[in-house]
């Protein structure tokens, strides 16, 4: 898509218009899957130019935290739904009114349905105690791991692949599950898998459970908390907000300055 406009003289490290466009196209027809799920196999080639990429992403310290545990066996699959099962029973209590009714109707993974699952962890104790840009944020090992799951997620799009993230789980419980030592924090459950078709919108936002805020509603300058929707950075983050949702859909809006 053209949303982000080259500049008159194009600085020597970006890339060709093509290879700009096609990053910002997984960007925004990513979505999360739960319904979809074809029994089509994923082909080990590609499973593993996404899992390369996952490991490619970046880490604090470059302790590289991660760890991919493939799922493919049925039995295992149902172990780790049933953990689910659990949880989200226990989750729909959490909410009332509507909202809990809403919840029910929710589907929330494609846990058996999805030919692959890939739980990625975080092992904090990698590289030992002290590590460089963790010594004041301990938490950073865990958004090192988060990481790892967006390059896999972004990478999944563009092979075409649906991805689905589960986190409705009592952590001990996945660990059971997937036998994952207690010392080693599960960060994300993975369901992969071709699909038939990828939503226009996130599911979530589809239901009406919560809109997608304005971005000019998240952003301050200098000190937080304070807004200038005089900026001019505002009105372009407003057309590229547009542009990206033009995107999104499929098919694209047919006046969208878009190349998705």
């Amino acid at each position: 898509m053209t949303s982000i406009s080259a500049p008159a003289t194009q600085d020597q490290h970006a890339f060709t218009h093509e290879a700009r466009e096609a990053v910002y196209q997984a960007i925004f027809k990513r979505r999360d899957v739960r319904g979809q799920f074809l029994p089509k196999p994923v082909p080990d080639e590609v499973l593993s130019r996404v899992l390369t990429a996952a490991h490619h992403a970046p880490s604090v310290g470059f302790m590289q935290p991660w760890n991919f545990l493939v799922v493919k066996s049925d039995v295992v699959k149902r172990r780790v739904h049933d953990a689910f099962e659990v949880a989200h029973k226990q989750a729909a209590q959490m909410f009332e009114g509507d909202k809990r009714a809403t919840y029910q109707t929710l589907k929330l993974e494609g846990i058996v349905e999805s030919p692959v699952g890939i739980c990625i962890t975080c092992d904090r104790a990698r590289t030992g105690p002290v590590v460089i840009g963790r010594t004041h944020i301990p938490t950073m090992d865990l958004y090192s791991s988060v990481c790892a799951v967006q390059n896999l997620w972004l990478a999944a799009r563009a092979e075409g692949l649906g991805v689905g993230w589960v986190s409705i789980f009592n952590e001990t419980a996945l660990q059971d599950a997937l036998a994952i030592p207690r010392h080693i924090t599960p960060i994300a459950y993975l369901c992969v898998g071709y699909v038939s078709h990828f939503k226009d919108k996130p599911e979530l936002e589809t239901a009406g459970w919560l809109p997608r805020l304005p971005i000019q509603d998240v952003l301050y300058f200098d000190s937080w908390g304070q807004r200038d929707d005089q900026q001019a950075l505002v009105v372009h983050l407003q057309r590229e907000e547009a542009l990206a949702v033009a995107c999104g859909a499929n098919p694209p809006l047919a006046n969208a300055d878009s190349l998705c």
